[in-house]
């Protein structure tokens, strides 16, 4: 399940200690995805020109899957 969700709307969900990470595919013209682990143990993607934007969340299993089928196709 996913679902998405601006970060004013969630608080502290969104202050990670891990911060956000760039995908190591992005072009370096800042086109970009960024990936998080949220508090709330879910992943969370954005993206890196709108990085106040909306943030679209994943639970685990989720994110396994969809990784996976990605890698694959």
């Amino acid at each position: 399940m996913s679902n998405k969700t601006t970060p004013r709307d969630n608080g502290d969900e969104y202050n990670t200690a891990a911060g956000w990470k760039k995908s190591s595919y992005s072009a370096s013209n800042g086109h970009c995805v960024e990936t998080s682990m949220l508090t709330n143990g879910q992943i969370g993607v954005r993206d890196s020109k709108a990085a106040n934007g909306t943030i679209l969340r994943f639970d685990p299993e989720a994110w396994v899957s969809f990784t996976a089928a990605v890698r694959t196709a």
